[in-house]
């Protein structure tokens, strides 16, 4: 019997958590969401421990309109959101951001 696509990708070795959390990751529901949290979590999800798969399941748990304005800077991020996971995904993006425009600068 041959292995299906799904047991041989880079998904095969996760667990069932990482991979129902990289599913609700891509499939917010808005697009933009789907960009910011699931580009975060396929580079990352195989290196986030147990509280940080906590407190990123507790984002999941967030309207995408609301996490939205908190990650563009439009609305403040209410404390109760605020934990070093957020500020990784943050920075993740920032990174990302900067790398874009060094590229195109020296393109």
């Amino acid at each position: 019997m041959s292995a299906s696509p799904a047991d041989t990708g880079p998904e095969s070795g996760r667990d069932n958590r990482r991979k129902r959390i990289m599913f609700r990751c891509w499939h917010r529901g808005m697009k933009e969401m789907d960009l910011l949290l699931g580009g975060f979590v396929e580079a990352e999800i195989d290196s986030l421990s147990e509280p940080e798969l906590e407190e990123l399941e507790h984002l999941l748990t967030a309207h995408d309109q609301d996490l939205y304005a908190w990650m563009t800077g439009r609305k403040p991020l209410p404390e109760e959101w605020d934990g070093p996971l957020y500020r990784r995904i943050i920075a993740y993006h920032e990174e990302a951001i900067a790398r874009q425009r060094a590229e195109k600068a020296a393109g």
